[in-house]
């Protein structure tokens, strides 16, 4: 079988298990995700792109909190040759579970490594729950009650469909948890282009709506750059906002 057919015929189903525990197929399963365009390559005067990054299977606990990274190999392949692929990946995204299958089981690597052991093999029928994944991924966070709400707190959405890039996924979340635990002084670099004003309103939003923080400064160094953010990326905020 090849490994098109692996994925449609054995993973899917495994992951998506009796419908009342399982994941669901439209809000938590991306299948050949890509995340990245692929490196700019410049030859002399040609510019071309390099391959992109996808990963053959993004698992969400909720929409832009990915949670897990599966990787699939035709039965040619053993269980775990798609491992050190999964991991890359999962690095890159920061994502804390990478899988790896051939149709006959899955290798688990948890890289929160608290568990009693960092790599498993898992029958196909026995693929982890949703709140399994994320109970043993706050486990090992030492997230309370209180923080999991802050952390698990939606993205704003205006129907668009329009999702953050998964740098600013990671540094959105990054933020939000470190908050959420309690730290009070963070530092986040963004290069020129990167959509520092898009991550800094999604972390406020959450934050806001969450209720850890009432009352939020967001300072710029010029008067165009404020009437600009107002205008444009914060305008959600509406009369809860002024200059």
């Amino acid at each position: 079988l090849s490994e098109t057919d692996i994925r449609t015929k054995f993973i899917t189903p495994a992951i998506l298990g009796p419908s009342e525990k399982k994941w669901d197929l439209m809000t938590q399963i991306r299948e050949e995700a890509y995340f990245t365009k692929g490196r700019v390559i410049v030859r002399g005067k040609t510019v071309q792109r390099g391959e992109a990054k996808k990963a053959d299977y993004l698992l969400f606990y909720k929409p832009n909190l990915p949670i897990a990274v599966i990787e699939a190999k035709d039965n040619t392949h053993s269980v775990g040759a798609g491992m050190q692929q999964a991991l890359e990946y999962a690095e890159i995204l920061d994502v804390p579970f990478a899988y790896s299958s051939n149709g006959d089981a899955f290798l688990e690597h948890d890289r929160t490594a608290t568990g009693p052991s960092v790599t498993r093999e898992i029958p196909l029928e026995y693929f982890p729950t949703p709140d399994e994944l994320w109970n043993r991924y706050c486990t090992a966070k030492g997230l309370t009650d209180q923080q999991k709400t802050v952390v698990t707190q939606d993205y704003y959405d205006d129907g668009s469909q329009k999702s953050p890039r998964y740098y600013q996924r990671i540094a959105i979340n990054r933020t939000v948890d470190a908050i959420a635990r309690g730290n009070d002084r963070i530092l986040l670099v963004m290069a020129t282009g990167t959509g520092k004003t898009y991550t800094a309103f999604q972390i406020i939003w959450r934050l806001w709506k969450a209720g850890t923080k009432k009352r939020i400064l967001f300072l710029v160094d010029r008067n165009i750059l404020a009437d600009q953010t107002k205008t444009n990326d914060f305008k959600p905020f509406g009369k809860a906002m002024t200059k």
